[in-house]
């Protein structure tokens, strides 16, 4: 079993997580997850979860109000 995981948000590279014992670290690729950057997470899905939701937010911000 692999130990380092590429999270893909929409087909674009967010990161890489990589397996520390039983908490899962996300490693930003792109200065977009810089927030997630070195955050522990208990699963993969997780990670993967908290890259789309963050996607998701940063999407939600730079639409123009109106």
């Amino acid at each position: 079993m692999s130990n380092a995981y590429i999270v893909e948000v929409q087909s674009e590279t967010a990161g890489i997580v990589v397996r520390d014992g039983r908490q899962y670290r996300f490693f930003a690729s792109d200065r977009r997850f810089d927030a997630l950057e070195g955050r522990d997470f208990n699963s993969l899905r997780a990670a993967e979860a908290a890259a789309r939701d963050h996607a998701a937010k940063r999407r939600n911000s730079t639409r123009p109000n109106g």
